[in-house]
């Protein structure tokens, strides 16, 4: 079978959506979700405040019967939040809803990218936390062509169904590879490896390199991410503060990992 797009030249590789991650995850040790409008950055929130989040990838009725399921509570849409419901998909949202223990997160982007990684470890990246997801990395081993990293950028939807890439995916993206970079420099050592095993070197793909590139060479990422489509789309939706929080550099420090179905903190 060919196997170009696997990049498995390389440790650290990147793609676009589902179908990227799901191709990824053949030929990889863990797999980074981002969404920065809003999947991820509101399962920080989530988790900052100590709430284990369940990925749900419809927003259907069957959302209600996992989340009975599962025991915990539903997260609704923005606009559909209420005194009894007040948990929704906008991270703003959440860091005013009280305190619950467990959370249903439907988003078709984000839950579907972590259903499709096929088992693999899944950990929510976003500008919110991209230093400590590669911190996280770096000491779980990760990034080399033994144990490669896939970070996959989430994207949008076309009207049809098709995938619209998100400038403020590549850029939180890029925005972990970078601080990869930062800390490893030329150099990636293995921690679970023998100390004087020869040290790898840190290989990223054409296709990481350049989303690290985008985000190194954006002068001002939150008035990138504020004046992009998808940012105008919410803010021309009542949702600025949605904005606000997503564009929250390294602001947290948790890592939401998938661990038997819901994200918790591993940081």
């Amino acid at each position: 079978m060919d196997d170009w797009y696997l990049q498995s030249a390389h440790g650290v590789r990147f793609e676009w959506g589902p179908t990227g991650a799901e191709r990824l995850a053949a030929d990889a040790a863990c797999v980074v979700v981002v969404d920065v409008l809003s999947f991820t950055t509101s399962v920080t929130v989530a988790v900052e405040a100590g709430t284990r989040v369940f990925p749900y990838r419809w927003r259907d009725e069957t959302a209600a019967t996992y989340a009975k399921d599962v025991g915990a509570d539903l997260a609704v849409g923005r606009r559909m939040a209420t005194a009894s419901s007040p948990w929704s998909l906008s991270p703003a949202a959440l860091r005013r809803a009280p305190y619950t223990p467990r959370l249903v997160l439907p988003s078709p982007n984000g839950s579907s990218i972590a259903a499709s990684a096929g088992g693999l470890p899944v950990i929510a990246g976003a500008l919110r936390n991209a230093t400590a997801v590669s911190q996280w990395l770096v000491r779980e081993g990760y990034g080399t062509t033994e144990r490669p990293i896939a970070v996959i950028a989430s994207g949008e939807r076309w009207p049809d169904g098709s995938l619209r890439p998100a400038m403020e995916d590549l850029l939180g993206a890029g925005a972990i590879i970078a601080a990869l970079q930062e800390q490893l420099g030329t150099a990636h050592v293995h921690v679970h490896a023998p100390a004087d095993s020869p040290v790898p070197t840190l290989s990223l793909s054409p296709e990481a390199s350049l989303a690290a590139a985008a985000f190194r060479t954006t002068p001002d990422v939150a008035a990138a991410v504020t004046a992009g489509v998808s940012g105008r789309e919410l803010i021309d939706g009542g949702f600025v503060d949605d904005v606000a929080v997503a564009t929250e550099r390294d602001a947290c420090t948790v890592v939401p990992v998938l661990v038997d179905g819901a994200f918790s903190d591993r940081g």
